[in-house]
């Protein structure tokens, strides 16, 4: 079993301002390993986002926001992948 270098995790340079510390991010369980998720305050923000984005032009400072939000779905993503890994090198398959 290969252990997971804290050097090859990606580091977000920022977090959006609007981004709540509060119930930002839930938890699941998919077959029994956590999955970490955007809340659905913080998905109906990058929702209306990209809709105000299609609609229109987005203000710099929108753009900068929905950038960062992006970089937290790209880290949450990751860290996701990286749990699902572990755990499924850990657990022996059930017969």
């Amino acid at each position: 079993m290969s252990n997971v270098s804290i050097q090859s995790l990606p580091r977000l340079q920022s977090l959006p301002a609007t981004l709540s510390p509060e119930n930002a991010v839930r938890i699941e369980l998919e077959e029994g390993v956590p999955v970490f998720r955007a809340s659905a305050a913080v998905q109906s923000r990058i929702e209306a986002l990209l809709s105000e984005q299609h609609d229109s032009t987005l203000s710099p400072a929108e753009e900068l926001e929905l950038d960062r939000y992006e970089a937290v779905d790209d880290y949450l993503s990751f860290l996701n992948r990286v749990v699902r890994n572990l755990y499924h090198r850990q657990v022996p398959p059930e017969s």
